[in-house]
């Protein structure tokens, strides 16, 4: 027999017979419009936020509760047992924010992480730039202080000032104190808003002060609680800068399109769009699977860590036609990609974005809608005439790039100091990993740093989110956090982690977590015992490297094996043994751990190199010059 304060059982009892309503109905819309569930309500504001979230099709909650969320924890519980939500608990606040990132991102999914408040808000505000750097729409929702002034409350940020939690939400995002529980609309008006933006999402920070939370507020009215925004597709009302564009087309014969993050969701524009230009293609990282790898027009990844073939193009265009991209440094090469750049054509949804080039034709709006727009105007102005030299130089750069990537898997195992032993480089690892997860058509997570940069330019996908590669913060811990995300989708996939062992060692509480929730996976992790992305970095500037690695060797097979559930295998040194480990892994009904030692060294058989510039270290001089001296 459940024991409940009596002073609270009229309040459960009513709970219990809203989630109920509702779920008989079907949905609370259902339930509104059939009259089952009347439209004003006396709820507490913490009911009304799950009310007001299931409206707008939020049911899952990733949560780390402590003392300023048992109050929401308590209504979860209910309408987790009537069926309406779904509530995932957590061992790290950073990890669950990773996750609920991905499963939007990987799955459409919108969630709500709630966390306590003070270190555990601290935390997930921390994972979060990555939801914000990739534009992932997910709520954040907080414990906050009290607002009647009692006196400090435990964990709020120690200053006498109000708001606070607020105002470091609202440097990362959109950011609502809900000071009033009256306010509850207003609130999940512009949480929709955020997290279903069509071209700027990201999180929205929601505070809910501890002594708030359990107010009841009368009378809520649950029809008038907002819906999930849906913004209509927006295309060019000016037609005079369609022509400017084609005529821009019209002149120049080298032009480039560069692919961003928002042209994932638009693969076949972006080929029609090629077409209709003679444009090659150079990949933003996050961009993989735009083109087919084996397109002839896919030139692969440029920027400052970007592949010979994409950065030759980028730098001899003399057009750049730029979709869905930020120009962030890793993409544009510290605004230097487009050196021989004349004019630029942007399409992007955001003016700051489409507007960050001098020379500038901008063409606001939907992509797919403005690409349309596009191509009917090419059609109608006539034929273009991209040059053949151009083409063909461009052809050639990415047979060298090609042979170049085909040379660096197949490169033999190398002797490894630290390891006192031959290992597998990192590409080499990577392509097997890659080619396995072909092969059973796994999505690829991919963590920060060398793993990261290499990955982006091993794999060979034929289309968007086949990879998933944190580029935004490349955030250290994303990808074995990421994988959590398959387990709370309605339709998960068999996923991989590629991590390093320092990413790895950012979260490995996911171990447990992924156990618990069910997750079915492999985590593979490439150990080379140090930050090599840092150590190459320092190498190549100073000739030196310096406090980026450690003397400390981990069993991270035996760490594995110690979680009950997680099969901990060892990936060896060679591409059969490491075959064969992810072959066992695939096996194996929850998550798997695969280790394999990778070599880092002078050896440039052991990374796939970079080519662009990069605004950092002792570099940073001839960057700037060179930036001050062009126009664009």
């Amino acid at each position: 027999m459940e024991t409940v304060p009596a002073v609270h059982l009229p309040v459960l009892e009513s709970r219990r017979n809203r989630a109920k309503a509702i779920a008989q109905a079907g949905g609370l819309k259902a339930a509104l419009e059939s009259g089952a569930l009347p439209a004003r309500a006396d709820v507490t504001l913490s009911e009304g936020l799950v009310l007001g979230l299931l409206k707008q099709g939020v049911r899952k909650y990733l949560v780390l509760f402590g003392h300023g969320s048992t109050d929401l924890g308590e209504v979860l519980r209910v309408y987790d047992e009537a069926g309406l939500t779904r509530t995932f608990n957590f061992r790290h606040e950073t990890a669950m924010a990773h996750a609920a990132t991905a499963l939007k991102w990987a799955h459409g999914e919108t969630a709500a992480v709630v966390t306590s408040i003070g270190p555990g808000a601290l935390q997930a505000l921390a994972g979060s730039l990555a939801a914000a750097s990739n534009g992932v729409g997910v709520y954040h929702i907080y414990g906050d202080e009290t607002t009647r002034g009692e006196g400090y409350n435990m964990q709020q940020i120690p200053k006498q000032e109000q708001d606070l939690f607020g105002r470091l939400t609202a440097v990362m995002g959109t950011s609502y104190v809900l000071h009033t529980p009256q306010a509850l609309r207003d609130a999940l008006r512009r949480g929709s808003l955020t997290v279903n933006h069509p071209y700027k999402a990201g999180p929205f920070y929601l505070l809910l002060p501890m002594n708030i939370q359990p107010e009841i507020v009368p009378g809520l009215n649950l029809a008038a609680l907002p819906y999930p925004v849906k913004v209509p597709r927006t295309a060019i009302a000016d037609l005079e800068a369609l022509a400017e564009a084609v005529t821009l087309l019209k002149k120049y014969r080298r032009v480039v399109i560069k692919a961003g993050g928002g042209a994932r969701n638009y693969p076949d524009k972006i080929r029609e769009l090629a077409a209709a230009t003679g444009a090659v293609v150079a990949l933003s990282p996050g961009a993989l699977g735009v083109l087919a790898d084996e397109d002839p027009k896919n030139m692969h990844v440029g920027g400052s860590k970007g592949s010979l073939s994409g950065n030759y193009a980028m730098s001899q265009a003399d057009l750049l036609l730029a979709v869905g991209s930020r120009a962030v440094c890793q993409a544009d090469c510290s605004g230097l990609g487009y050196e021989n750049t004349q004019a630029v054509i942007n399409l992007n949804g955001d003016l700051a974005d489409a507007f960050h080039y001098n020379r500038t034709v901008a063409l606001t709006g939907d992509i797919g809608a403005v690409i349309d727009q596009l191509i009917a105007a090419l059609k109608s102005a006539g034929p273009l005439a991209p040059d053949p030299v151009w083409l063909k130089e461009c052809a050639g750069k990415k047979a060298e790039w090609l042979k170049l990537r085909a040379e660096r898997a197949a490169c033999p195992p190398l002797f490894d100091p630290a390891w006192g032993k031959e290992v597998l480089t990192q590409p080499a690892a990577i392509a097997v990993a890659a080619d396995f997860a072909r092969s059973v058509n796994a999505l690829k997570f991919f963590d920060a740093g060398d793993v990261q940069a290499n990955g982006f330019q091993m794999v060979a996908d034929s289309r968007p989110f086949q990879t998933i590669t944190e580029t935004g913060a490349s955030y250290m811990g994303f990808s074995v956090s990421a994988l959590l995300a398959e387990a709370l989708a309605d339709q998960p996939r068999y996923a991989i982690a590629f991590a390093g062992d320092g990413s790895f060692m950012m979260n490995p509480q996911v171990l447990i977590d992924a156990v618990e929730h069910k997750t079915r996976g492999t985590i593979v992790i490439f150990d080379n015992r140090r930050m090599s992305a840092i150590s190459g970095l320092q190498t190549a500037q100073y000739g030196f490297d310096f406090r980026t690695h450690d003397s400390v060797a981990v069993d991270y097979v035996t760490m594995a094996s110690s979680v009950r559930g997680v099969l901990g295998l060892s990936g060896g040194s060679t591409r059969e043994s490491l075959t064969a480990a992810f072959k066992e892994a695939y096996k194996h009904d929850s998550l798997s751990v695969v280790h394999v030692p990778v070599y880092y060294g002078p050896d440039p058989r052991g990374g796939m190199g970079a080519y662009g510039s990069w605004n950092v270290g002792n570099w940073v001089a001839d960057v700037q010059a060179r930036y001050n001296a062009q126009t664009l």
